[in-house]
């Protein structure tokens, strides 16, 4: 980044607060919500998804390590109280664990614009029915493994699959788990995209974590406070937010595919 200007760094870095933010608020969206933005200052993706990919792994393994210490130290009586659904998560692992690597070392090849306009139009579905607090759900354990399998997929070949893996996890994981949950996805699904990083040889850009890493902290700070409020609030009113931000990323990403 030595090359950028002043400036570009400065907008780089409240991009990474922003990130932060969202990441920690929701349990996802920090890379959907990020990545474009940041292309925007400077268009080349292998110099920010490295970065991208340590903060999700460090900020995951954070949430995982925190709950942990919340249940073993006595504070959670219950399994109720933990904040991590293991048995879902166990399960959607096992199913996308094989796409997942299929992405990864891209052993399938789908074109792009395809592939992305299927996650964000199956992804515009789910959010309409949570806007409307009409949850869309298939009813049907093969269609959901489906849907997970093209998610884990499609994670695995680039960094788009996570909305469609968390329209699915919305549906049979409980509110108050939902984004610890998905944090511990994250960690083990980056593992193995930071692994493939490395296996090529991508710049990981350590250096810059050094001043990064406090911006990505703050905005998680900020994110934390954000998500106790959200998930105090009603059921509805959680749904129907979590509804409009997948419908917001699902519209862009269409546009993008075939406007842009």
């Amino acid at each position: 980044m030595e090359h950028l200007a002043p400036v570009q760094l400065v907008l780089i870095g409240l991009v990474f607060v922003w990130s932060g933010f969202v990441r920690s608020g929701l349990g996802f969206g920090g890379a959907v919500l990020a990545l474009p933005f940041l292309l925007l200052i400077h268009n080349d993706p292998l110099l920010f998804l490295p970065l991208i990919a340590v903060h999700l792994l460090i900020f995951s393994s954070w949430m995982a390590i925190t709950n942990y210490r919340k249940v073993n130290k006595g504070r959670a009586k219950s399994d109720n109280l933990a904040t991590i659904d293991w048995q879902y998560l166990k399960y959607a692992l096992l199913v996308m664990i094989v796409p997942k690597l299929i992405g990864v070392f891209g052993l399938l090849t789908m074109p792009a614009k395809w592939m992305t306009s299927i996650i964000f139009v199956v992804v515009f579905v789910y959010a309409i029915g949570y806007v409307l607090n009409r949850p869309f759900k298939s009813n049907s354990k093969l269609l959901d493994a489906i849907f997970l399998m093209l998610g884990g997929y499609i994670s695995g070949a680039s960094l788009i699959g996570a909305p469609l893996i968390v329209a699915v996890f919305a549906c049979h994981v409980a509110k108050e788990k939902l984004r610890d949950t998905l944090f511990v996805l994250w960690f083990i699904l980056v593992l193995i995209k930071v692994s493939a990083f490395a296996l090529a040889g991508v710049d990981f850009q350590w250096m810059q974590h050094l001043w990064l890493l406090p911006l990505v902290t703050v905005g998680h700070i900020l994110g934390q406070q954000f998500h106790l409020k959200l998930v105090n609030a009603s059921t509805p009113v959680f749904y129907r937010f979590i509804g409009s931000v997948l419908l917001l990323i699902s519209i862009i990403g269409l546009y993008k595919a075939w406007l842009v």
